[in-house]
């Protein structure tokens, strides 16, 4: 992070510098700030239902609350924190055995059909950028447990998913399965060390059905993918959910 000048901490300097330049210098530093504290959330350094002061964030970060608000309003919409009336900012809790079998149930009923409709409808731009982020996350170091090491591995499998719904051409199905946040809700209750390899070769299954244009069996992989991920959810101890039914 660049040092902590006036114009860094989100307080421009007037009459100093290109005007041009400020919007991406405020950019960068919000995405610094947003990253920090997802972190901090992502790692339970800010413990689940705790108290997000926005004045006592900004004193650790060294940044003025301007970026720290900034930051909170997309963690909130990220699902990580919550806005109160009267009570400000607080980290969200853990799912719940009961809210994981409810995600996934969520999930089993709208991606299979993503994946279905990927393999009719994906354009050749959108099935090469598929194969680019299973290629990415086979590239990527098998992660240790805390964030930093994982955040890209996880900012991948939310591409995945994300690019599916995008390749089946259904607005509001796309939009669905954007707005689980899923991946985050999931690594913050186990990490992702001992699923990094199931993970990638169940993505490589999805890819090649949607590759073949065999939208059954795109269906079938990401089913069979959903419920494994909910099966290790559930080994580790995390719930004790059983799997929701498979419409």
């Amino acid at each position: 992070m660049p040092p902590h000048s006036p114009s860094a901490a989100g307080v421009p300097d007037e009459g100093e510098g290109d005007e041009r330049s400020a919007p991406p210098v405020r950019q960068a530093l919000s995405d610094s700030v947003y990253e920090r504290i997802k972190a901090m959330v992502m790692d339970h350094e800010i413990a689940p239902g705790a108290r997000v002061g926005i004045e006592a964030l900004a004193r650790t970060l060294k940044v003025s609350p301007t970026p720290v608000r900034e930051a909170l309003a997309r963690l909130e919409s990220d699902g990580l924190v919550v806005k109160r009336a009267l009570s400000g900012y607080r980290a969200t809790q853990l799912l719940t055995s009961q809210g994981l079998g409810e995600l996934f149930e969520m999930r089993l009923l709208l991606e299979p059909k993503a994946a279905a409709l990927a393999a009719v409808n994906a354009t050749e731009v959108q099935l090469d950028g598929l194969e680019r982020i299973v290629e990415e996350m086979q590239a990527h170091p098998s992660p240790n447990e805390r964030y930093a090491s994982y955040r890209d591995f996880a900012a991948l499998d939310q591409r995945f998913h994300e690019a599916i719904g995008q390749a089946a051409h259904r607005p509001l199905l796309a939009d669905a399965v954007e707005r689980l946040h899923a991946h985050l809700h999931i690594f913050r209750l186990s990490k992702v060390v001992g699923a990094w390899g199931p993970t990638v070769a169940e993505h490589e299954r999805i890819v090649r059905a949607v590759l073949r244009r065999n939208s059954e069996r795109a269906a079938e992989a990401m089913t069979e993918h959903l419920t494994r991920s909910l099966e290790r959810q559930i080994e580790d101890g995390e719930g004790s959910a059983s799997p929701p039914p498979v419409a």
